[in-house]
């Protein structure tokens, strides 16, 4: 096994492993934080992408208001560390700022374009509750012709403010799928994080 092969089999190991633990990582809620607080923050957010849904804007103004909805109420450092995954810990502070920058655009576009399936329905909260490190909030999405299906918001407040670092449409788990495809973006540029920024800035 040559040098690269064996660097690259070592980092989705630790990748999946880093992974597996995501949930161990995040503190317990602390007492700031309600599952009150954890509803009303989703319930503002989910406000928003019912407004930006119904809005009738373009898609590149859809997509700049969900840019800006994401940056409102998400952890972005938290969200784009966990997607790097262990490579996160050794960049710098300027590469893991410009990688922040891009994958706040690529991930608003990405999910901006799930969301944008939802015109002519809305997304409702529903309920709220607490696990072992961080709050669920649920809610429904109601789309014509489709039976509804849930969307759930995972929320913290490690980062000193109440906002939520994961999403989970119909099972489809973003920081675990973030991370596997952001590492396997950055596997074929051969651990090369300026070059992934780049990509993603029109991915």
């Amino acid at each position: 096994m040559d040098n690269n092969h064996s660097l690259m089999s070592r980092r989705r190991f630790a990748a999946g492993f880093a992974l597996g633990s995501v949930a161990m990582a995040l503190p317990l809620p602390s007492l700031a934080l309600t599952v009150g607080d954890a509803k009303a923050m989703i319930d503002k957010a989910v406000g928003e992408i019912n407004a930006t849904i119904a809005s009738g804007k373009s898609e590149t103004a859809m997509y700049g208001d969900f840019e800006r909805i994401f940056i409102r109420y998400a952890d972005v450092n938290a969200i784009a560390q966990r997607a790097l995954g262990p490579p996160a810990r050794t960049a710098s502070k300027a590469q893991m700022a410009a990688f922040t920058k891009a994958f706040q655009g690529y991930i608003s576009r990405k999910y901006g374009s799930r969301f944008r399936e939802f015109i002519g329905g809305k997304i409702e909260v529903v309920d709220a509750r607490p696990l072992k490190s961080f709050y669920e909030v649920v809610s429904v999405a109601h789309l014509k012709g489709q039976a509804p299906f849930d969307v759930r918001w995972h929320v913290s407040d490690k980062s000193g403010r109440n906002l939520f670092f994961n999403i989970i449409i119909e099972g489809v788990n973003m920081l675990a799928s973030e991370q596997t495809e952001i590492g396997a973006m950055l596997d074929k540029r051969k651990g090369n994080i300026a070059a992934l920024t780049e990509d993603l800035k029109t991915a």
